[in-house]
């Protein structure tokens, strides 16, 4: 904020300096009057050359200085009122000398070059302190952004968001690429081979024997009830049962066994047989392609998963905030090691250091580029539109102080002058 009159102390230094001009040229006003006064004899006629000269000398310069912010004596006199009246002329000039001796290219270019951009930031990120002064303010400005943030609007965002990609996907194709992959190599027996471990270890469970015997047992007794209480008075049917149910299980296992160790199986053909006309139907079907559309498209609009996706951003807001609200914050730290761990490359890796001070001198060099007209339209239009008073005022106190000296050395050299021609005129006179 500007400071008043008042209360800006160059207004009283300009008033002094302007009274101590005026009053010189005063006092030689009053010492030309006393010369002729005391009838420019002896020493009067030194006086009043001294005082003569030094008052025009003294009006000449009060003239040139005035001239420059005013018209003097508010007199339309021609070149006067200089500041204000080129004021337009001012700023365009201005604006030129800001493009060319502070934006040039060349120049900013060179400079850079020489502070070395990537070297120094090197040092500076490699010093643990900056890094982690440096992740405290990331983390402070990240809990800011999230209390920023509109949590309606997130959440409608992250819903329409997924909901478009989701929309969009080809959920047959994917699936049909993604067995492609699984299948390549012959990957997918691996997942065949497991299956049949599992089910030779469950066949091989005594629990599961014992199951199977008691299935056996009541379908008989349900079945064939006459059969079945006749053998009784022969051999229990329980233990027939068992009998059964274990041979079934043996039988089950070495054929398991044969289908592990033999890749030519029958059951392994028709197996590869089968996943490949099911990889090419999710690839080339349109309605098995069309019914996995269908099912994608009923668990979109899903309720349960509109809310799951919708609470998507709680969940990461409030992990969010628990981390950055930490002083030992994980992502605070991730950070701090990733900083610090850049500035120890740049400062062993030359490579690094060039290829990154090559990119920063393009940006500069692009940003300078566009930045110069802008600046200079912009340095251009203020000034022309500042007040022609205000601009003014606001030159005068700035060097309008100093310019006063010009009017005293006007004053002291003009009375200086006068007495040389005073001297040269008596001399010539003998």
């Amino acid at each position: 904020m500007n400071a008043s009159p008042q209360q800006d102390p160059r207004h009283a230094q300009l008033r002094r300096m302007k009274a101590l001009a005026t009053g010189l040229l005063l006092l030689m006003l009053a010492g030309f009057v006393l010369s002729h006064l005391m009838g420019q004899h002896g020493i009067w006629a030194w006086v009043a050359a001294f005082c003569e000269a030094a008052a025009v000398g003294a009006m000449a310069d009060w003239f040139a200085v005035v001239a420059l912010f005013r018209r003097p004596l508010g007199l339309p006199i021609p070149h006067t009122a200089i500041l204000p009246r080129g004021k337009d002329r001012l700023a365009d000039g201005l604006a030129v000398f800001v493009r060319d001796q502070f934006l040039a290219p060349d120049a900013l270019m060179s400079k850079l070059q020489v502070f070395d951009p990537a070297t120094r930031l090197g040092h500076w990120l490699a010093q643990p302190e900056q890094a982690r002064r440096l992740a405290d303010m990331a983390r402070g400005w990240a809990l800011q952004a999230l209390d920023l943030l509109d949590e309606k609007a997130v959440r409608r965002a992250i819903l329409r968001f997924v909901v478009t990609r989701l929309r969009g996907w080809n959920a047959a194709g994917t699936a049909g690429e993604v067995l492609g992959l699984l299948t390549a190599d012959g990957r997918h027996h691996v997942l065949l081979d497991e299956a049949l471990e599992r089910i030779a270890r469950w066949l091989d469970d005594e629990r599961i024997k014992a199951r199977a015997s008691m299935l056996i047992v009541r379908y008989a007794r349900r079945e064939w009830p006459k059969l079945v209480g006749t053998v009784d008075w022969i051999k229990p049917i329980e233990e027939i049962g068992d009998s059964l149910a274990e041979r079934l299980a043996r039988a089950a296992l070495e054929e398991l066994q044969q289908v592990l160790g033999d890749r030519q199986h029958p059951l392994r053909q028709d197996y590869e047989q089968a996943v490949a006309r099911y990889i090419e139907r999710l690839r080339e079907d349109p309605a098995l392609a069309e019914r996995i559309e269908g099912i994608k498209q009923r668990v979109i609009d899903h309720p349960a998963v509109q809310t799951y996706v919708q609470g998507l951003w709680d969940q990461i807001h409030q992990a969010l905030r628990e981390d950055l609200s930490r002083t030992d914050s994980r992502l605070s730290a991730h950070l701090e090691n990733s900083l610090v761990s850049l500035g120890q490359s740049l400062e062993r890796d030359p490579a690094l250091r060039a290829a990154l001070n090559e990119h920063m001198l393009s940006a500069a060099e692009k940003l300078t580029t566009r930045l110069r007209s802008g600046v200079t339209e912009h340095i251009a239009q203020t000034v022309k539109g500042w007040d022609e008073r205000h601009l003014v005022e606001q030159l005068e106190l700035g060097v309008g102080r100093d310019l006063q000296y010009i009017r005293f050395n006007g004053t002291l050299v003009g009375g200086l002058i006068g007495l040389l021609l005073h001297a040269g005129s008596v001399w010539l006179g003998r």
